[in-house]
């Protein structure tokens, strides 16, 4: 039986190796600016939700990814609470090519990460007294082609 390890035939180049090495809270602030009148606000307040990523080399095999999610929610002009959650990933890559280096590290590995970003999220606006906050899943391969201008079809968008 072949060895995970083994190249094709054909091929000397290696196998893309890629490992979790840790995950870590790198910043997480939660505000509830007009506690207590807004833990008993009526009406369901609006939430925006923004998402950032960010990816930068530590070493020649290690690389950083950041997930920040950030939510408001409001009730009329009146804040109910503010989370920011800073959340980082240590990833090593071995022999990943480089054309696939950037869409893994915006893509891949922030799908990895957001489970754990989505629970720390949920938790915090439930420990400061709201219902959790459940996130939605994201689509990062969505966010990476409108980020560059294209379109799912990886056309440039507004060109016909």
């Amino acid at each position: 039986m072949a060895d995970d390890n083994t190249l094709p035939e054909g091929t000397d180049a290696p196998l893309p190796q890629v490992a979790i090495l840790t995950q870590y809270v790198k910043d997480l602030s939660f505000e509830n600016p007009n506690a207590p009148a807004s833990l008993q606000a009526e009406g369901q307040p609006k939430i925006d939700v923004n998402v950032g990523v960010n990816a930068r080399r530590v070493n020649e095999t290690m690389f950083e990814v950041e997930l920040k999610v950030s939510a408001t929610a409001k009730v009329g002009e009146t804040t109910s609470f503010i989370v920011d959650l800073l959340y980082a990933g240590l990833f090593g890559l071995q022999h990943v090519p480089d054309d696939a280096l950037e869409p893994f590290l915006i893509i891949e590995a922030p799908r990895i990460l957001f489970p754990f970003a989505r629970r720390i999220i949920a938790d915090s606006v439930r420990d400061g007294g709201f219902p959790p906050l459940m996130l939605d899943p994201i689509d990062f391969h969505s966010l990476y082609m409108s980020q560059r201008g294209l379109g799912p079809d990886g056309q440039p968008i507004g060109n016909a």
